[in-house]
């Protein structure tokens, strides 16, 4: 197959285009040229995709066997993606997202029906529009639209916590590593579904070509059910560290200046979900989850050990939680005066 990856080269979609390139496949990547990749079966474009005339003029005459937007956010970029890719591709995959899934859930399970509706994220909310505007040139005009919503997925060089900074995961271990307390949302005992980049792409190339996935929303989502206590236990266990929560109720934590957490606290991270993952499996019904989150964070700490440069400290956000922690821990104790 010929698949057009528009960025390739980011947390989810550096692992899909290995792996595309690994089954030698041809992959063309547009991008901006930052990040030059060097594999086998795979060619770069420089153009950004936000300039559509010169987008237009670097894809030529081009087509392809599928084309997959990584970077699409809002409703008119799904627009220039239709005007482009009309006619020049045999599907196109939006990347949207879980997050776009009713907040509050009415039912804890998520299956692909469960309503779009996200008051407390605007990026959530700008994915439902962009899912809508594909999806209604897909009815009225046959655009070969497929689209996926990932849950939290974690790389090689992310980690997955429930808050940070604005320079990464990175000072949440880091913490751990020092003995210091970092903040959880809640009491940690939400359940969370995270998984690996790696396999969200074994499971994401077994839609590519697949008449049956045209006009159709899959999620693809790890399938453990686990608590952000689990999560972070693991994590600490993986990278040699001490799990030392510090809970804070997550409506305090939207209410922060310093970050901007209420969609991803009230809209995300502190519902606890469930996947119904039966379309996935039906669609591509090759596909199973390889790795135990145990494993995959395990083999994400050796690569953080091979690359320190990585490891970006944030003392900012630090010196955050060294507050938040405090405030948590006098918050207890007065608590306690009462009684």
């Amino acid at each position: 197959m010929k698949i057009l990856m528009i960025g390739g080269t980011g947390n989810i979609s550096m692992s899909i285009t290995r792996l595309l390139s690994d089954k030698g496949n041809e992959v063309v990547l547009l991008n901006r040229g930052n990040h030059p990749v060097s594999l086998p079966h795979v060619r770069s474009l420089t153009a950004d995709i936000r300039d559509e005339a010169g987008t237009r003029t670097a894809l030529g005459d081009e087509t392809f066997d599928a084309v997959a937007d990584f970077i699409c956010f809002t409703p008119d970029q799904a627009e220039t993606d239709i005007r482009l890719f009309s006619g020049r591709t045999r599907q196109f995959i939006f990347i949207s997202s879980a997050s776009a899934y009713r907040k509050p859930l009415g039912h804890v399970m998520i299956s692909e029906s469960t309503p779009l509706h996200n008051p407390y994220w605007l990026y959530s909310r700008n994915k439902q529009a962009c899912e809508e505007l594909f999806m209604k040139a897909w009815r009225e005009n046959g655009f070969p639209i497929t689209i996926v919503r990932p849950s939290h997925t974690f790389s090689d060089s992310t980690l997955p916590v429930p808050i940070h900074g604005d320079k990464g995961s990175w000072q949440i271990v880091r913490r751990m590593l020092d003995h210091k307390p970092v903040p959880v949302c809640g009491d940690g005992e939400s359940l969370w579904a995270v998984l690996s980049s790696d396999e969200f792409a074994r499971a994401f190339v077994g839609l590519l070509g697949h008449i049956g996935a045209i006009g159709e929303a899959v999620h693809i989502t790890g399938e453990e059910l686990l608590t952000w206590n689990q999560i972070l236990r693991t994590t600490a266990l993986a990278f040699g560290g001490t799990y030392i929560p510090c809970y804070v109720p997550s409506s305090l934590l939207a209410r922060t200046r310093l970050y901007d957490y209420t969609g991803a606290m009230i809209g995300d991270k502190s519902n606890s979900v469930m996947f119904d993952t039966r379309k996935l499996h039906r669609l591509n019904p090759a596909y199973h989850q390889e790795e135990t989150f145990h494993q995959a964070i395990a083999r994400t700490a050796a690569h953080f050990r091979r690359d320190p440069d990585i490891m970006t400290l944030d003392p900012a956000f630090d010196a955050f939680c060294d507050k938040l922690c405090v405030l948590m821990e006098e918050t207890g104790k007065a608590i306690e005066a009462l009684t």
